[in-house]
């Protein structure tokens, strides 16, 4: 535990110093990052995805949250699925980098996943997926200066007493996650980090708390002259220790564009737009803040990019999830 009082370098403001308090605690308990575009992360969301989309898929996605807030969190994924016969299911891979208060907090995770397709009837396809994760969390502590080193007269001056970890925490971590669907319904729950691994990047213990997803959506066509058209209410439920959050919204896909807006816990609207061109679909999002934050945090930015390559024709009676991309 750190017992000194910490001076934040370059004038850093609310968020870098709730990050601060969250990292210097005896005993720490850390929220995950978190995607507006929960469809265009699928892997993220929930393991089973891996490949339900039966050919190869290729994900990137950013986030840039708050960035009206010096110390914004800046959140990068990638990830790649396909579908696999010899192994009756899909497998993927996850990688995922977050910066939380410009660098000071760095967390990098990779993954392996597979998941299990069973054919329940000739409507209903079940997926269950088990993912491993290898994490690592370093603090730079050249970016953070304490109290001790304060002279009253002459400013910073002193070396600091506090004891600096030098090396990053790397621990294993292992998720699961379960998928149901027909041709215009899914449903999905997910539970990660069921070990509970210790994330502390100081002395002491920092269990990573269990994150529960609760997804589910419908697709629901509509009448539309020229290209098909359709509809698809969402909802998106987490719990993670004491964070509570519930998503609900609205997509609208015709043709190539997608368009979607949410509702998220009394914090924000979400507005979000993408389109399909060729195997490639681009989508963007904009988190607008409603809460008390509203005119410091300038919302918060995502962008992302799927490719969907060709191949073979699928195997008879596979069925492929219908649910949004963006």
């Amino acid at each position: 535990m750190i017992k000194g009082n910490i001076i934040i370098k370059g004038g850093f403001k609310l968020g870098l110093i709730a990050l601060l308090t969250v990292i210097f605690t005896g005993k720490l308990f850390a929220q995950d990052p978190e995607f507006t575009q929960f469809y265009a992360n699928q892997l993220y969301l929930n393991p089973a995805f891996a490949g339900a989309s039966y050919c190869p898929k290729l994900s990137l996605n950013y986030r840039n949250q708050w960035p009206g807030i010096s110390g914004s969190f800046v959140t990068n994924s990638a990830s790649y699925d396909q579908h696999v016969d010899a192994l009756s299911g899909g497998i993927g891979l996850l990688v995922l980098n977050d910066r939380a208060g410009e660098g000071t907090l760095n967390t990098i995770n990779v993954s392996g996943i597979y998941s299990y397709e069973l054919q329940v009837t000739r409507k209903l396809t079940l997926r269950a997926g088990v993912q491993g994760t290898w994490a690592q969390k370093r603090v730079d502590w050249d970016k953070l200066t304490f109290g001790d080193q304060i002279d009253p007269r002459r400013g910073f001056i002193f070396n600091t007493n506090e004891v600096q970890r030098d090396e990053p925490r790397s621990f294993v971590d292992f998720s699961a996650g379960l998928l149901g669907y027909t041709e215009n319904i899914f449903v999905g729950f997910a539970v990660h980090h069921l070990t509970q691994p210790n994330e502390s990047v100081i002395e002491g213990i920092s269990p990573l708390p269990r994150k529960y997803t609760f997804h589910a959506g419908v697709q629901i066509p509509i009448d539309s002259k020229g290209e098909p058209a359709t509809l698809s209410p969402n909802v998106l439920v987490q719990l993670q220790e004491n964070f509570l959050q519930i998503n609900f919204g609205m997509y609208y896909n015709k043709g190539p564009i997608y368009g979607g807006l949410w509702y998220r816990n009394q914090d924000s609207f979400i507005a979000s737009i993408g389109f399909e061109a060729g195997i490639l679909k681009f989508g963007y999002s904009y988190d607008i803040t409603v809460s008390k934050l509203t005119n410091q945090t300038a919302g918060s930015h995502e962008f992302s990019t799927g490719m969907r390559f060709d191949c073979k024709p699928k195997k008879p009676r596979f069925r492929t999830i219908s649910c949004p991309s963006f």
